[in-house]
Parts: C-alpha cells; structure tokens; sequence
C-alpha cells in the first residue's frame, strides 16, 4: 500500500504521515525504541520518508543524524527523507535574542543532523507579552537566504501573529498546529489565512497521543496520573471536548467506521483530519516501528457519506476549546499551560 505524498514547493516533498520525533526524546518516557536507527530504516522502507523533530527534543536530531550516516552506510547513498526540525528559543532568552543566538541554534542543528542545509525550519514562540517573532523570522529568512535553510514554517502560532509574519514578507510553507477530532481550533481562523496564502497545516495531536484508539473504547476515564505529559495533555483536551462520556460516543462512532472499511479506530481519526482543507500531513508519535503497517492502512480507503455524517453528529455535541491555536496553552498558570516546559534547550 503506497503512501500519499503531498508536493510543498517544487522537488520538496513529503509523506503524508510524517514520523514525531518526541517520543524519542530522552525524558519523554522509559518505553522508547531499543533500536531507533532500524526503526527508522523500516520507516522509510514503508514509505514514511518525512521525520519531524526540534532543537528541544533531547537527542532526536543526533539520533536522525546517526540514522542518515547508517543509511548511507547500508544503501551507498543518501537517504530520501525530509527531517521537519524547530527552533524553539527558550522563554527566559526571548527578551534578548538577538540573531547570532539563532544563527547558532541553526548551526548546531546542521551539526546534529549532519546536513549542509536544514530541509525546514519551523520557529516558535513561548508568550506574545514579549516582542520579537517577527523579528526572528526576519532573521531566520535571512538565514535562509544564506543557505542554510530550505523552507521556513512555524509551530503553534495563532492567526494574528501568523498574519504579521506573514505581512512583514517571511515566506512560510506549513504551520504546524495541533490539530484533531478533539481539537479543531485551527478551523476558527487559521485554515481560512492558510488557503489565501498557499500555507499547508502539519497536524499534531491527530491520535491525541493514543487516546484516540481501541486500548480506551469502554474504557472508565482516568483518575490517577498518567504516564507522561502527552497523554495529560490530550486527557485536558478531552476535557475541552466535552468530556469522557462523549468521547466514548466518538470512539464507538470511528469504531464502527473502523470495522466497516477493515482498519482501525485510529486509521478513521487520521484518514479524517488528512482530508480536511490545508491539511498537507499529519504527524505519528512513534517510539518503535511496530505500529508501521496499521499507519499504512490510512491510505487503503476513503471514508464515505454514511461514515462523515456520523461523525460529524458527534462533533455537533462538543465543545471547541477556547481561544485560537495554542492561546490556552500559553498561559502559564492555567492547566494547559502549568504541564509545559518552557526552557528545554542546552548550551
């Protein structure tokens, strides 16, 4: 079964399931892979050739740096691949950033990865209440310019300062945004910014780090605390949703869906978010490559009338959470935002 490629700009394409790199993160959790480079040699074997990753992901961008020298070691050549990384300054240096300090961060990804020009860069930026994202794109296009960098995109910015960026000439080709059943805040505003300007969305979040899944159909929600941060994360979002009993009633709505076309719960949720407009990939937490083949299985059918108006009674239920893209998790003393980590780069 082939997958779906989706073309940014000329000779740059990408999977439409682009493989996360948080997982792998040290610190993230203790069931990481045993052996990352040979699972992502079986990743691209299957066709998943885009890895997404970040300056912050604690060893992920020496990992894929280790992974394209075996690679070349094996095959004679180069891997296909594009490596998606983010620059991501810490919000105590967000106040004196200057564009040596970014210039650095690029170079030490380019170290890391082992490439002469980063495939893309996807900048963010902790607080609006300090200036200068507009800034730091200026800088990272400049950068860009240089050669350093192929393609400029960010990660959870909101509408207006997407604008702005936009408006103060950075060319951006993808915002990434969480984006799932869950959670359709880039549908208030963005999408529609998105379309004028010929940006595509990569989503997070589309699985909800698992909750989206047959381990917790019938299942009582949760009243401990859960294994590590992404799965609190997306427990808040359920929250949002409209709460655990709903989310039931989604999860046996994609389980039907699920049984009809022969795939699984969380193939629907994917195949769903995949099809919506600006949507140009969706990104799979993976730790291991064991889950390869039912990532496949999103490409082998297509969800039909029956199937989308079922869903979508469901979704009339819920609640859109608050704000725009990433607003909730910004402040810092509410419950999305007190479970994030703010200053995670190392010098």
């Amino acid at each position: 079964m082939s997958i779906e490629k989706f073309t940014l700009t000329e000779a740059f394409d990408i999977s439409r399931i682009i493989k996360g790199g948080w997982q792998l993160s040290e610190g993230h959790s203790s069931k990481t892979s045993s052996n990352p480079i040979e699972d992502m040699l079986a990743f691209v074997d299957a066709g998943i050739t885009t890895f997404d990753c970040a300056d912050i992901y604690t060893g992920v961008e020496e990992l894929i740096g280790q992974f394209r020298t075996e690679y070349k070691r094996q095959k004679g050549q180069d891997p296909d691949i594009k490596v998606l990384t983010k620059f991501v300054p810490d919000y105590n240096k967000l106040s004196t950033l200057k564009k040596i300090d970014v210039e650095k961060i690029i170079d030490r990804s380019l170290t890391r990865l082992g490439q002469e020009r980063l495939d893309m860069v996807q900048y963010a930026w902790w607080t609006y209440d300090i200036p200068g994202w507009v800034e730091t794109g200026l800088w990272l296009q400049e950068i860009q310019q240089a050669g350093k960098i192929n393609l400029i995109s960010t990660t959870n910015f909101n509408t207006q300062t997407t604008r702005e960026i936009i408006d103060a000439g950075v060319k951006l080709a993808t915002c990434q945004v969480q984006y799932s059943l869950l959670d359709n805040r880039a549908e208030k505003e963005l999408t529609t910014l998105c379309e004028k300007h010929d940006i595509q969305l990569l989503c997070y979040g589309t699985v909800a780090g698992g909750f989206l899944s047959e381990k917790w159909l019938g299942v009582a929600e949760p009243e401990s605390m859960l294994e590590n941060r992404s799965l609190t994360k997306y427990k808040l979002m359920i929250d949002e949703f409209g709460g655990w009993d709903l989310f039931q009633s989604l999860l046996n709505t994609l389980k039907k869906a699920a049984d009809k076309h022969h795939v699984s719960l969380t193939n629907i949720a994917t195949r769903f978010i995949l099809d919506q407009p600006q949507v140009g990939g969706a990104i799979i937490g993976a730790r291991n490559a064991s889950h390869i083949q039912n990532n496949l299985q999103t490409f082998g059918f297509q969800l039909n009338a029956d199937d989308l108006k079922a869903i979508k009674d469901i979704l009339s239920q819920r609640n859109t959470p608050p704000g725009d893209v990433f607003d909730i998790e910004r402040d810092k003393e509410g419950r999305h935002g007190r479970i994030m980590k703010y200053n995670l780069n190392k010098d």
